[in-house]
């Protein structure tokens, strides 16, 4: 996972709501353990026909689409099943943060756990991004804050362990491992009574 202090980016605007886990990430695709590649997975069932060609007014298949690093997407994104493929996917097709109203806890985890910052925001924000597709924006891990490009700047809710992970670039085992002359120092000063 590579680290993530600040994204800059132009945004994709994908306005649907109740978008679950199984349209970002097709049931077809979860036999896989590799995360490269989903990202041609993501959003399949919306992004190609019926032939596998792509549809030409799909969000994610317009001019600078694949050069944007933050998705915009309609209230609750994300809900349905456990499906860590739907992080992977997005983050393999180059996505580093998704910004809605309301994200489903699950995916919100596990997007946490992938490298994809969550950002949440209030109706007014969400509202002026679904109607300025592609507006250049900046998240910033460390201030946790949404900044729009006429200057406005949001604070989101990211949990001080979850931005120190991404901060540092690993998961909650990285973090661990990261630590493990400390753990075992302590384990060994320690004295176990009975």
């Amino acid at each position: 996972m590579e680290k993530i202090t600040r994204i800059e980016s132009a945004t994709v605007v994908l306005p649907m709501t109740d978008i679950d886990t199984d349209q970002i990430m097709p049931a077809r695709y979860l036999t896989t353990t590799n995360k490269e590649g989903l990202g041609e997975a993501a959003f399949a069932d919306w992004r190609y026909d019926k032939s596998g060609k792509p549809v030409a007014d799909f969000p994610l298949n317009q001019p600078g689409a694949a050069d944007s690093q933050v998705l915009v997407a309609g209230n609750n994104f994300g809900c349905g099943s456990s499906r860590e493929h739907a992080p992977w996917g997005l983050v393999d097709f180059g996505f580093r943060a998704v910004i809605s109203t309301q994200i489903a806890d699950i995916f919100r985890n596990n997007a946490l756990k992938n490298g994809l910052v969550p950002v949440i925001v209030d109706g007014e924000i969400h509202g002026w991004l679904l109607d300025n597709p592609g507006a250049q924006v900046a998240v910033d891990v460390v201030e946790r804050t949404l900044t729009l490009p006429d200057g406005r700047s949001v604070e989101f809710p990211l949990d001080g362990f979850s931005r120190t992970c991404l901060l540092e670039g690993v998961d909650q085992l990285g973090y661990l491992l990261a630590r493990d002359e400390q753990i075992t120092r302590f384990e060994q000063q320690r004295t176990w009574q009975p």
